[in-house]
């Protein structure tokens, strides 16, 4: 072989040698895509998604979307070239593993909490469902864990029952939240505590969070209960994380009340929801605006947080609609079921 040869026999086999170690050369990311939907007034797997017995229900029609993100699985690898083409490609994202994947954290362990967000993320729905349907629907707040040397540690025990917030009921986990973060740190506030079937109150005075300096906070991990006056039965049991409490919600909602929400529409959207109503922003955004498209929608309901993300983003047509509360939710669709090109608060 000639010395031109054989330079180019071997610059092709360090190319080749090259592309493959591009192909299976693994990167610490994970790629996000489009996931799955799920029409929550239908059935899933031949069962109701939602069922309710101990109230009148009414007929629905369109369909209210949940929509999901496929990451890569914990036991698999991302390849430089698959990062590459995901990062290229409008409806995917690549982000670190170490958002989905913690490091000393067993992945059976992730899927557990994926599995409790979305257990009580069914409570949390069908409690501000009903509410916004008119039950009441009392909420029992207790202390899950108390921050060892925090402002409550000796003060607020384990099991505690946390009623008010200077005097003003806690009516959820995120109205307490509210009601301690509306003070500044290093003030004072009073909580209502019932201990052994006694009631009290303590006064704890606040420090600050340690990931959000200027934020207050007690120093308490807070478990939510309900007493809830009708029986409402989720089926959906294979999609994990806290993300479809919104959708959920509107369902309940919307087979509680006369009329349609949809109007008759396919609408998808996406938010967790606090028992008192709150929509809060989740992660993955672009993807599920994508899955919502491909399964036909025409309106995606946008958590009010995550309205600047999802503008900036590629709306496939979709109308976008801000929503920061159920009620706004409920409030918008109810005027687009009656008229399509009714104003609502929109993302872009």
């Amino acid at each position: 072989m000639t010395r031109r040869s054989t330079t180019l026999v071997s610059a092709s086999v360090l190319l080749f040698a090259l592309a493959f170690v591009a192909f299976v050369l693994p990167v610490p990311y994970v790629t996000l895509k489009p996931g799955p939907t799920v029409n929550t007034l239908g059935s899933y797997d031949g069962d109701p998604v939602i069922e309710i017995d101990g109230a009148r229900t009414y007929p629905t029609d369109g369909s209210l979307r949940l929509t999901t993100v496929s990451v890569t699985s914990a036991d698999a690898r991302v390849s430089i070239a698959q990062a590459f083409a995901s990062y290229f490609d409008e409806d995917d994202a690549v982000v670190p593993r170490s958002q989905y994947y913690p490091e000393g954290v067993d992945p059976k362990q992730s899927e557990k909490q994926s599995a409790d967000q979305m257990s009580g993320s069914k409570q949390t729905s069908e409690a501000a469902a009903l509410r916004a349907a008119g039950y009441d629907v009392p909420a029992v707040v207790t202390a899950s864990q108390v921050v060892q040397d925090g402002p409550s540690a000796g003060k607020v025990e384990v099991g505690d029952r946390i009623r008010t917030v200077n005097g003003t009921r806690a009516n959820g986990a995120g109205t307490l939240i509210k009601l301690v973060r509306a003070t500044e740190p290093g003030q004072v506030v009073e909580l209502g505590i019932t201990r052994d079937g006694r009631d009290s109150t303590v006064d704890i005075t606040t420090d600050t969070l340690p990931d959000a300096p200027g934020i207050a906070r007690v120093g308490v991990s807070l478990a939510e209960d309900f007493d809830f006056p009708i029986t409402v039965r989720n089926n959906l049991s294979e999609i994990g994380g806290p993300s479809a409490g919104t959708m959920f919600a509107l369902a309940i909602y919307d087979k509680l009340e006369p009329g349609d929400l949809t109007g008759g529409r396919k609408i998808a959207g996406t938010g967790e929801i606090t028992a008192d109503g709150q929509v809060l922003p989740i992660g993955g955004i672009s993807q599920k605006i994508a899955g919502a498209h491909e399964a036909g929608a025409t309106t995606f309901l946008v958590p009010e947080a995550n309205c600047a993300e999802a503008a900036a983003g590629h709306d496939f047509g979709l109308r976008l609609v801000e929503v920061g509360t159920l009620k706004q939710a409920i409030d918008s669709l109810e005027k687009l079921a009656d008229d399509p090109d009714a104003k609502v608060p929109t993302c872009r």
